[in-house]
């Protein structure tokens, strides 16, 4: 009988360290196709990322710099819900024409822009900068109908970093 006992232990041990060993390849697999999600929208929109400079000096697609500039704002507010980011993509490819697809590559590119940029903050005074100095004052509307769009999908007011945000967009594009 301990014998058996034994047999049994050692079979459940041998059990519980592969199954914690198959759900840390699955989660080191998860992240890999997140990498090779980024990848693959950079890739689509024609980003390429040169090794001496900062990813959001090296945008060449006003498109970009706007979804970052999007995603970091929804990110000053906590962190957004799986509404306001589906609201986020929604409204991108609404207004930018967009496929679904081309929409959601989009989001995933700007999360990542925002993301390089340190904070949601840095995220959007570096790339108002770099929008306006690529496609001048005719992208604020746009900008800021998907700001609009994704804000009245939460349902909530601004908050007051959304609001210096909203003023360091505005300074950036030189209105008052």
């Amino acid at each position: 009988m301990p014998v058996l006992l034994a047999i049994v232990g050692a079979i459940t041990a041998v059990l519980y360290f592969v199954i914690r060993a198959r759900n840390a390849a699955d989660a080191a697999g998860d992240l890999i196709d997140m990498a090779n999600d980024v990848r693959l929208a950079a890739r689509r929109f024609g980003f390429r990322r040169n090794a001496d400079i900062h990813p959001a000096e090296s945008i060449e697609e006003p498109s970009i710099a706007i979804a970052g500039i999007a995603s970091a704002f929804l990110e000053l507010d906590d962190l957004p819900t799986s509404e306001q980011r589906s609201a986020l993509t929604r409204s991108m490819g609404k207004t930018l024409n967009l496929s679904k697809q081309d929409a959601d590559e989009l989001a995933i590119l700007g999360r990542w822009m925002a993301s390089e940029c340190g904070s949601p903050d840095a995220a959007i005074s570096r790339l108002s900068r770099k929008l306006v100095r690529m496609a001048g004052q005719d992208v604020f509307t746009p900008l800021l109908s998907i700001v609009n769009a994704t804000l009245t999908a939460s349902s909530t007011s601004l908050n007051t970093q959304q609001k210096e945000a909203l003023d360091d967009v505005k300074r950036a594009f030189r209105i008052t």
